[in-house]
């Protein structure tokens, strides 16, 4: 067995938080037989038509220094950024996310989200908090990714439901949906490293998938917990993907033209979950930055915006120009807000819980609008305040999952994949 440590994220809370991978070596000579959590086969639901692509931007980004500027509050709330006026009359961005400016008709912006203090992706991907997905019984609660995988039942074998670029966290589990459902993942190299073995052909493959089975009867029948079967079916899924090479092929970024791959440069894998939608895959995604700006917000800021909006705006660009507009939702938010008044510890922003925003685009939602408002000063919402569970809510119904759907959970009670399931009525 060995494992693969991604990048620390040292947040305020003190918490290391490192992505891993575990590649189970079952001697059939591949190179990631156990990088792909997938669905098991035959599993009831509806397939969705649409993919998600969810930004993590990981610390939590503050709202009014990106999409929610207060140029008319007093200093200390304001900040140092000025705002741009945008594609859409009325709506106001930051200074340094001109890109996204002149594109906001193919944006919409949710302002009034209430947020969650918590330094932890889960709510923003499963809709409920780490602390409740950590007691919950049965199972912790599925991310959306994984919701995808289970209700794509019909997917061929050699494209993944669900891909996270960033590693695993509570916030990329399947919970109570099994093991099959987490996502297929890497660090760095090893999304490069999908190929067979030397002198392993796709007629071998199939013959040591097939060796592997017989093999391995007699575990699945004595693992009550079902957790082998689904070790087995996502084995059995990476040798198909690893011989057909779809997922090799999309994530061979040089097989972009030069061009593009220059305009990408730097926020790469903002072009690889483009890649990978248009491949087929159900949900991406990736985390840029780090937004936990105590100290420092400002000239954090500076260096990061630039880059993030230069990987939206390719990215949303590249989704019309292929006409994928309405089949793609992206999402881009973090798991709270910032303090409205910086604090005295060299300009920083706080956590802030209260009202945060994000940023939507696609999926043939209604665009170019931004849903809500917060007060004066940005620190909470002063009309339409909405919950995340509310957006995802809104974004399960846009590719055709019904949010109140049900699956039995661990203890083999019915649990809908989310509890709080109003809409963001505004974005359709």
């Amino acid at each position: 067995m060995l494992t693969i440590w991604g990048d620390r994220q040292r947040y305020c809370d003190g918490v290391n938080r490192r992505n891993f991978l575990q590649i189970g070596a079952f001697g059939a000579g591949l190179t990631l037989t156990d990088m792909l959590r997938v669905k098991a086969a035959n599993e009831p639901g509806r397939t969705p038509s649409k993919s998600v692509i969810m930004i993590y931007l990981p610390g939590g980004p503050s709202h009014i220094d990106m999409y929610d500027p207060k140029p008319e509050a007093p200093a200390e709330f304001r900040g140092e950024f000025k705002p741009i006026s945008t594609s859409v009359p009325g709506i106001q961005i930051s200074e340094h996310m001109p890109l996204q400016a002149r594109m906001m008709d193919k944006l919409s912006i949710v302002r009034s989200l209430v947020a969650n203090d918590e330094h932890s992706d889960s709510y923003v991907m499963t809709g409920y908090t780490e602390q409740v997905n950590r007691a919950a019984t049965g199972g912790q609660h599925p991310s959306i990714g994984a919701v995808i995988s289970k209700t794509r039942s019909g997917q061929t074998n050699d494209v993944p439901p669900f891909v996270s670029l960033r590693g695993m966290s509570m916030g990329t589990e399947p919970g109570y949906l099994g093991i099959s459902h987490r996502p297929f993942t890497a660090d760095g190299p090893g999304l490069q490293d999908l190929r067979l073995a030397s002198g392993v052909t796709a007629e071998k493959v199939d013959d040591r998938k097939d060796l592997l089975s017989r093999f391995d009867t007699t575990r699945r029948e004595i693992d009550s917990s079902g957790t082998m079967k689904g070790m087995d079916v996502f084995a059995g899924r990476a040798m198909d993907m690893i011989a057909s090479g779809v997922v090799r092929q999309a994530l061979d970024l040089k097989q972009e033209d030069p061009r593009t791959r220059d305009r990408y440069k730097g926020v790469e894998q903002f072009l690889t979950a483009r890649r990978l939608v248009e491949a087929g895959v159900g949900c991406v995604t990736l985390s840029y930055g780090g937004w936990d700006t105590h100290s420092g917000n400002f000239r954090e800021l500076k260096r990061q915006l630039p880059g993030l909006d230069r990987g939206i705006a390719n990215l949303i660009q590249d989704l019309h120009d292929r006409g994928m507009q309405d089949d793609v939702i992206t999402v881009v938010w973090g798991e709270f807000g910032r303090t409205p008044k910086i604090n005295s510890s060299d300009a920083g922003r706080d956590h802030w819980s209260p009202v945060m925003s994000a940023l939507v685009a696609g999926g043939g939602l209604k665009m170019g609008q931004a849903v809500g408002a917060s007060s004066a000063r940005g620190e909470y919402p002063k009309d339409r305040p909405y919950k995340v569970p509310h957006l995802l809510s809104t974004i399960y119904n846009a590719i055709g999952i019904d949010s109140s759907v049900t699956f039995a959970n661990g203890a083999g009670r019915p649990m809908s994949i989310l509890d709080d399931r109003a809409r963001v009525e505004e974005l359709g």
